[in-house]
């Protein structure tokens, strides 16, 4: 009988601060535990090697939140509102999702992990939603992190809107980031009142590779947030 799940959990990084420090927000964790899988810290501070083994163990792969994804990574010039990157960072998590996507490991990607996820397979983002595109709704709210603040809609028939088991959810929303050309395989599946996309899927994954631009972590009181950890765990389990 197999063990539980192992899931690799990308950490934010420390910027321009004495001593460096490897953090992530013990609401992952938790999450992660809660659906069943045993979560793997994969900080940026890893060697090269020590990546290569710790991702070869895993059974799936979370990209966490955080700081902003270099614009360089994608081709353009910092906007003025870019803040706490960290090259290092940026490295390791487009290198594990390439590496996941090689082993056909289940993915869930939250909110920078979205872009992450999308920027690895050659899309680009928006750097600031609040300028470009421009928007009204606001995407850094103010209310606590488990209070949602705006609704998603939800494609009907896709893999995301089987996961949640809904295809109309409130969320929370801490980005400025945001989706704008897909990368390659990705099919775009929620959205916003405005637009921007908050959800997308990798086409012929089978419900594999699944991205959210909230943060579900922060809601997991709520059924569909619950649903999206026990679908990644249930995944690594198959």
């Amino acid at each position: 009988m197999r063990g539980s799940p192992l899931v690799g959990v990308t950490t934010s990084i420390t910027v321009d601060q004495v001593p460096e420090r490897a953090y992530v927000n013990a609401a992952y964790l938790h999450a992660v535990q809660r659906a069943g899988g045993v979560p793997v810290l994969l900080p940026p501070q890893l060697s090269p090697a020590s990546f290569e083994r710790l991702v070869r163990g895993l059974d799936s792969l979370l990209l966490t939140g955080g700081g902003d994804i270099d614009p360089a990574v994608f081709g353009e010039p910092r906007h003025p509102t870019t803040d706490e990157v960290a090259a290092v960072r940026d490295q390791l998590e487009l290198s594990a999702v390439r590496l996941a996507l090689e082993r056909r490991l289940p993915i869930l990607a939250v909110c920078r992990g979205l872009q992450v996820l999308n920027v690895a397979l050659g899309g680009t983002l928006y750097q600031d939603v609040a300028s470009d595109p421009g928007t009204q709704l606001s995407h850094r709210q103010p209310e606590p992190r488990d209070q949602p603040t705006h609704k998603v809609q939800v494609k009907p028939g896709t893999c995301l809107a089987e996961t949640l088991g809904t295809d109309e959810l409130e969320v929370n929303s801490m980005h400025h980031q945001a989706v704008k050309a897909l990368g390659a395989g990705l099919t775009a599946v929620a959205w916003a009142p405005d637009q921007i996309i908050e959800g997308v899927e990798m086409t012929g994954a089978g419900c594999l590779v699944l991205g959210v631009q909230w943060h579900p972590e922060e809601l997991v009181t709520s059924e569909p947030a619950r649903r999206l950890f026990a679908t990644l765990v249930q995944s690594a389990r198959s």
